[in-house]
C-alpha cells in the first residue's frame, strides 16, 4: 500500500510535468511600459527610457481603456518570426 504523502508526490511531480509541458510549446511573453508617442490601428509606439518601441498590433490585440497619445501603458507582446532563411553550409577545406 502506498503511503498518501507518496500520493501527494506523484501528483505535485505530475502536476509540474504538465505544467511545463504546456509552457514549452507557446513563446515566451514580455512587456514594455511607458507613455505612448503613437498609436493606429496597426501598431503602438511606446517611450521606454530613452528608446522608441513600435510594436504591431491587429483587430485580435486587445485593449483595455482609452489609448492615446501621452497615455502610459503597459503592452504585452511576444516575438514572432516574420521571415526565416537558412544559409548554405561553406564546404570544408581541403587539407
Amino acid at each position: 500500500m502506498i503511503k498518501s504523502s507518496t500520493w501527494c508526490g506523484i501528483i505535485v511531480a505530475g502536476a509540474l510535468a504538465l505544467a511545463g509541458a504546456a509552457q514549452a510549446g507557446s513563446p515566451k511573453s514580455y512587456q514594455v511600459t511607458g507613455p505612448v508617442l503613437e498609436v493606429s490601428d496597426s501598431m503602438i509606439v511606446v517611450q521606454k527610457g530613452k528608446e522608441r518601441w513600435e510594436i504591431a498590433r491587429d483587430a485580435k490585440t486587445k485593449i483595455q481603456g482609452d489609448v492615446q497619445v501621452g497615455s502610459k501603458v503597459t503592452v504585452m507582446y511576444t516575438m514572432t518570426a516574420t521571415e526565416v532563411e537558412a544559409k548554405a553550409e561553406k564546404a570544408a577545406k581541403k587539407p
